[in-house]
């Protein structure tokens, strides 16, 4: 199963996440946002300097700076 973290995917790019890393309280907030293992998601669009990173998961729009995207490992062969 090929993983990356999330801000290294592209405008359109779909997968699965398989999980969430960082500092306790981050990893919380983010599967609270609907970033639990398992959740399709999709790339949307970047802003001009390429912070935040807009996806859809769960069927909402969600803005991560880069820096928590970081923190989410994908599944790309979803």
């Amino acid at each position: 199963m090929p993983t990356v973290t999330l801000d290294k995917l592209k405008i359109a790019d779909t997968g699965k996440v398989v999980r969430v890393d960082g500092a306790d309280d981050v990893r919380r907030r983010l599967m609270e946002m609907g970033l639990t293992p398992g959740a399709t998601l999709r790339v949307v669009r970047f802003a001009p300097l390429g912070d935040p990173i807009d996806i859809e998961v769960r069927g909402y729009h969600l803005s991560l700076r880069k820096q928590e995207a970081m923190a989410v490992q994908i599944d790309i062969s979803a």
